[in-house]
């Protein structure tokens, strides 16, 4: 419905903040609307002194799509202009949730896409069902990810093999190659992650804030956040090739239209028989 809004806060247990992503019609595509809701949401779980672990979600048959590439709309935060601006501004978004106090965990289901998936890979945990499917078709036809991150938590082979050919590893998977901590059969995943985020609201939030910052801060020590950036220059050249400019031109002419057209010879996603 129009009028719900499009993120939803609850409080599972003591000290645990929840955020749902609610556009399950459209498979939680990240708007731009979305995600300033999000970030507005983050900051104030984050100054709240009540709240210790942050949980991130999406309502109905999935986790996100990826971004709502109909019309994303006004940016929620400013990034510098020109070439690149959209993949600094995503990967500026990853690094405004690393860098807030509390932990954030991402409980991921179904689709987790492109966008989705650099939303998962933004939060400091991340448990997943088995079922779940997570990928980046878009390196098919349109550009390099906006956040580069496949090779720091996969490893260099099987970042290759996805980007290369934008198929998508279950849930199963992407914990055994480092996407998510732990796969957990759908049923069981969210009382899993309440559990977790009950465990870990034990600790005393200044040692919590230290602990995570200490892992983030020796990841980027071994040049995480200097990649992560030099990678939204590559991404910017994406749009323009030959292969990016004809496929943002279907797009023009029916988005749907497009992405079938682009999946249909890999027989996968949206045109997967069955």
């Amino acid at each position: 419905m129009a009028d719900e809004p499009i993120l939803l806060t609850d409080s599972p247990a003591p000290g645990v903040r929840r955020l749902t992503l609610n556009r399950p019609d459209k498979r939680n595509a990240l708007s731009n609307a979305l995600r300033g809701e999000l970030f507005a949401a983050l900051e104030a779980a984050d100054k709240d002194p009540d709240v210790r672990v942050i949980i991130l979600r999406g309502a109905g048959k999935c986790f996100s799509s990826g971004y709502d590439l109909a019309g994303v709309g006004e940016l929620p935060f400013h990034t510098a202009g020109a070439q690149g601006q959209w993949a600094r501004h995503v990967v500026e978004g990853c690094f405004r949730m690393w860098d807030l106090a509390k932990p954030i965990i991402a409980q991921v289901h179904g689709w987790c896409l492109a966008g989705g998936s650099e939303l998962a890979f933004a939060c400091d945990l991340v448990y997943i069902a088995e079922d779940a499917q997570v990928g980046y078709p878009a390196v098919r036809t349109m550009s390099s990810p906006d956040n580069q991150f496949y090779p720091w938590l996969m490893g260099m082979r099987s970042a290759m093999e996805l980007m290369l050919t934008g198929d998508s590893i279950n849930g199963v998977e992407a914990a055994q190659l480092g996407f998510a901590n732990r796969a957990y059969p759908l049923d069981a995943l969210e009382p899993a992650v309440t559990a977790m985020a009950e465990r870990i609201a034990k600790v005393d939030p200044e040692l919590a804030q230290l602990n995570k910052r200490l892992v983030h801060r020796q990841m980027e020590a071994m040049g995480m956040r200097a990649g992560l950036r030099a990678g939204t220059e590559l991404h910017a050249l994406g749009w323009h090739t030959k292969a990016s400019r004809e496929f943002m031109a279907q797009m023009r002419g029916g988005v749907k239209q497009a992405l079938n057209t682009r999946d249909s010879t890999f027989g996968d996603y949206r045109t997967k028989e069955g």
